[in-house]
């Protein structure tokens, strides 16, 4: 079995050979750290993007099969982005930047956190009717001047991207990523403002989740129709954190949950049952709207300090609910002994079957080399291979 037939095998519930090795990517720190250590080129640091040919390249050195956030983006976003502009210079020579979604940030050269955010260009009806909704209208070019993985380059769809895609003879897992239904919203407007936009002004707040659902459906229809032939399907939100959801529950559910269920719909209709979403943080609370809405695997799974896990999502949903993650990625930065003991702990989720274990996020730059290394090698070991 080639790593494309591995994966859905796992995913499911189908006879495998063995376990497929999957990653969820890095920090740009973490690349320029083993480079400097000599394990991967500059060149390779500086040029790593998911998904794309040095990631295999990398993946392979380190021990892994693939990246399994390897998926064809449509441009869900606006267009054009706005241009960046540095709007200030404190005597610490930290920046009030405009970036390219209209969100004024601080930057500071030495930080690695998050930048604040102190403004947002979105904010009120008229920023949304003269600015934001005409960037986020369907145009042909949202999907045919997007990028593809062919092989070991970068191609346009419109350039032989869709004729690879249609071949449909790539032995490496590749998805269609279908866009963000909230999460993109909160990096526009930020996220108290979007809690309060959905209390003050319920009519926008309704008109913004229906514009962007609108648009990735669009994208994932086109792309679809094209021909293209892809494995499984891909959400990003990212709106949760260590004590829960950003956004009510409940509120997901009533606003949010009907533009998953068009766009999952339209998916399953050409064969893509697999639909992943990656979303950070305890996300137990919106589990519930996902699965009713054709949303079937879980990822990243970060473990965090709540102790994430499918076990209990299993227990819960039944086999309906898979996942990609749930491997604690600081275990890296420790010991042989670290990795062995977290290898340990995910063997009774292999045997629930529909489960993929992948660290819980980006390798940051504490990760070890030779533990990630040592950590695929007892992988195959442990689960075949």
């Amino acid at each position: 079995m080639n790593d494309r037939q591995r994966a859905l095998a796992v995913l499911n519930y189908q006879p495998y050979d063995r376990l497929p090795i999957v990653h969820f990517g890095f920090w740009d720190d973490t690349l320029l750290k083993w480079a400097r250590e000599g394990h991967i080129t500059e060149e390779e640091a500086r040029s790593w993007a998911d998904g794309n040919p040095t990631d295999a390249v990398i993946s392979r050195k380190l021990g892994f099969d693939f990246n399994y956030y390897s998926v064809f983006h449509t441009h869900n976003d606006i267009i054009p982005f706005f241009e960046r502009q540095v709007l200030e210079v404190a005597p610490d020579g930290s920046r009030k930047v405009r970036n390219h979604r209209g969100v004024v940030l601080v930057e500071k050269d030495d930080a690695t956190s998050i930048p604040a955010e102190i403004d947002h260009t979105l904010k009120d009806r008229q920023s949304w009717d003269t600015i934001f909704r005409p960037r986020l209208q369907f145009t042909i070019e949202r999907v045919t001047k997007m990028p593809v993985r062919v092989n070991d380059r970068m191609v346009s769809f419109d350039e032989g991207g869709l004729e690879f895609l249609r071949q449909d003879t790539r032995d490496y897992l590749y998805g269609l990523h279908c866009g963000s239904l909230y999460g993109i919203i909160r990096d526009w407007i930020g996220m108290e403002n979007t809690i309060y936009l959905a209390a003050d002004d319920p009519a926008l707040f309704d008109e913004i989740i229906e514009t962007v659902g609108e648009l990735c459906y669009q994208n994932t229809k086109a792309a679809l129709e094209s021909g293209a032939k892809f494995d499984f399907a891909h959400f990003w939100e990212d709106i949760c954190f260590r004590s829960g959801p950003l956004i009510n529950p409940r509120v997901f559910k009533e606003k949010v949950g009907p533009q998953y269920r068009r766009i999952t719909e339209l998916v399953n209709r050409y064969g893509l049952n697999i639909v992943s979403v990656d979303c950070d943080g305890l996300i137990d609370a919106l589990i519930p709207t996902w699965i009713e809405n054709g949303v079937n695997t879980m990822f990243p799974i970060e473990v965090g300090t709540w102790n994430a896990s499918i076990a209990p999502w299993r227990e819960r949903y039944g086999r309906e609910l898979r996942g990609v993650g749930g491997m604690r990625k600081y275990t890296f930065a420790l010991d042989y002994a670290a990795v062995d003991a977290e290898i340990e702990r995910l063997k009774p989720l292999v045997e629930l079957g529909g489960y993929i274990p992948c660290p819980d996020h980006r390798l940051a730059p504490d990760a070890k080399w030779e533990n990630v290394q040592y950590y695929c090698d007892r992988m195959r070991q442990t689960f075949g291979g």
